[in-house]
Formats: structure tokens, C-alpha cells, sequence
């Protein structure tokens, strides 16, 4: 067990290596070939925190471990608005200003009930088993592909982004070779993650669902917990909120998608459960940000949605959850 430790935190370490490698790289690019501040920070930076959790659901559906491929995603949606963000606001309290991220926290809300919706087979349609379908992958590529249009069409210049330092002359070579290794620490730390991930759950008697929906989730989600730590610490709520709204919309309409359509994923109907915690903790989010001291998440309600997600990540361990 402690090898398959060892190598569980290697993967980790591999994916969040070769995010920040890839991100780097591409977003150099981008800037070399005259492509805007904005655009580079609505698509490389939004993608390179949903990285790890794209890698590892790919190694997953082909690993035909689609358990853990539906977890993670829920799971680092959860974890995402109710530990992400509440520590962020513990640290300092969020003040969101009506821009792009006001925008689109809607989007979050709206992907955790068509995630519902389409892994619902059992109930909407009276099939005998629920399934996240090919045709359900590309339905959410298609709301992928309306969100990036609507995000472009409300694009402001937004206070905060990181900048990216353009490409200088003669250093393209170099460009390319970071985002190529960025490419293979994601690639190798996905698999590494995911056949770690199951062996520990198999040694430890948890179902591979349970695994991913903590261990697997949270790991993947420390590109997140970092950015909108220091986000936080400087004061740049934007920055903080849009990152897990963004990654949010990313994980159900880009990285479930592909998912889905490189293998479909069977819906254990437990997971509904989970489901809900999702849709719950973003209906959560919506109300501390526009219920009572409008736009703004304190440390209370941050304090508050700590303390939930550890009873969430305690019902699960403790077999509260009989699965």
C-alpha cells in the first residue's frame, strides 16, 4: 500500500507539474502569435486548471474505470465551491463586482442540472440503467461550445488576470519543449493517479466512486486551491470566483464530454446522491453571493461551507453512505 501511496502523490505531482508547464507554455505561445491578454486568459489559463481533472478522466474511460471518471468530476465540483472557495473567503471575504464572473456563475448551476438531467436515464426515460451516453458527451460539448461564445461576447477587460510575458526572439524552441513535457506529465500523471487510485481503493475495501470523489477529486483540484488562495490574498475575488466557476462549467462540459464519448459511463445510481451535494453547494454559492450582503462571500459563510464539505468527505468515509 505505501508504494501505491507513493505513486498516488507522483501522479498527483506530475499532473500539477505538467499543468503549470503546459499553461505556461501555450499561453507564451499564444502571445508570441499576437493572440490578446483576454482571449489567452478565457482558454489557456481556464483550461490549465481543469488539466489534471481532463488527464485523469481520459486515463480513467480507458482504463474503463468510469466510476472514478464520474467522480472526480462531481467530486472536484464540490470540492471546488465548498473547500476552494471557502477557504479563499476565510482568508478574505469576496466582494464580486457586476462583470464576466457575475455573469457567468449561472453557467456552474445550470451544468451540475444537465449533469443530472443526462445521468438520470432511470428515471426521465424508465431505462433499467443510468449511463452518461457518446450522444450525452456531444449534447455537452455543445453547451461547451455556447459558453465559450457567450463568455467571448461579454469579454471585458478584467482586473486581476495574470499576465503572460510574450515569446522573445529565439526562444520558440524552448516554448515548444515545455508544453510537450507539460503534455506528458499530464498524460503520465493522469494514468499513474488512476491505476494507484484503484489499486488503494481495492486494498482499502472503497468503492472506486469514493475514491474518486475525494482523494482523486481534491488532488486534481490543488491548481484551483492554489489560484484562488493567492487570488484571495491579493484581493482579486474575480479572480478567486471565476476560476472555480469556470472550472465548474470546464469539468461537466469538457472533461465528462470527452469522457463520455471515449467511452460511456455507467451512472451508479448512489451517485445521485452526490449529484445533489453538487447542485445543492452551487444553489449554496448563489445565495451567499446575491442573498443578504449582496455579492460578497464572508469567512461565515466561507466557515460554513468548510464545515460542509468536511461532513460531506466524513458521510462518505464512515459508511454513512452504504454503497
Amino acid at each position: 500500500m505505501t508504494l501505491h501511496l507513493l505513486l498516488l502523490a507522483a501522479g498527483l505531482a506530475l499532473l500539477i507539474t505538467g499543468a503549470d508547464l503546459f499553461v505556461d507554455g501555450a499561453a507564451r505561445m499564444a502571445r508570441g502569435l499576437t493572440v490578446s491578454p483576454m482571449a489567452v486568459g478565457l482558454t489557456v489559463v481556464a483550461f490549465g486548471s481543469s488539466a489534471p481533472e481532463l488527464f485523469t478522466n481520459i486515463a480513467a474511460a480507458i482504463s474503463r474505470d468510469t466510476d472514478i471518471a464520474l467522480g472526480n468530476v462531481v467530486g472536484s465540483n464540490i470540492a471546488n465551491i465548498l473547500l476552494i472557495l471557502g477557504v479563499s473567503s476565510m482568508i478574505r471575504p469576496l466582494h464580486l463586482a457586476k462583470g464576466t464572473v457575475w455573469k457567468t456563475i449561472p453557467f456552474s448551476l445550470l451544468a451540475a442540472v444537465i449533469l443530472w438531467v443526462v445521468a438520470s436515464d432511470m428515471t426521465v426515460d424508465g431505462c433499467f440503467f443510468s449511463a452518461v451516453s457518446r450522444s450525452d458527451g456531444l449534447v455537452l460539448v455543445g453547451y461547451f461550445t455556447i459558453f465559450m461564445a457567450y463568455v467571448a461576447s461579454i469579454a471585458t477587460p478584467v482586473i486581476g488576470l495574470p499576465t503572460v510575458p510574450p515569446v522573445l526572439p529565439g526562444r520558440l524552441g524552448s516554448v515548444i519543449i515545455k508544453i510537450l513535457f507539460g503534455f506528458c506529465g499530464l498524460l503520465f500523471g493522469g494514468r499513474m493517479t488512476t491505476d494507484s487510485a484503484v489499486v488503494l481503493a481495492n486494498s482499502m475495501g472503497l468503492p472506486n466512486a469514493v475514491m474518486g470523489l475525494t482523494v482523486i477529486a481534491v488532488g486534481t483540484s490543488l491548481p484551483e486551491l492554489a489560484t484562488s488562495i493567492m487570488a484571495a490574498r491579493r484581493g482579486e475575488s474575480e479572480i478567486a470566483v471565476g476560476n472555480v466557476v469556470g472550472s465548474n462549467v470546464f469539468n461537466v462540459f469538457l472533461v465528462l464530454a470527452a469522457s463520455a464519448v471515449i467511452r460511456p459511463l455507467t451512472v451508479d445510481p448512489k451517485v445521485h446522491m452526490d449529484m445533489g451535494v453538487m447542485t445543492a453547494a452551487n444553489i449554496l454559492l448563489v445565495v451567499f453571493l446575491f442573498v443578504g450582503r449582496e455579492r460578497v462571500m464572508g469567512r461565515g459563510e466561507g466557515s460554513l461551507s468548510v464545515l460542509l464539505y468536511c461532513l460531506y468527505v466524513v458521510y462518505l468515509f464512515f459508511g454513512l453512505y452504504v454503497r
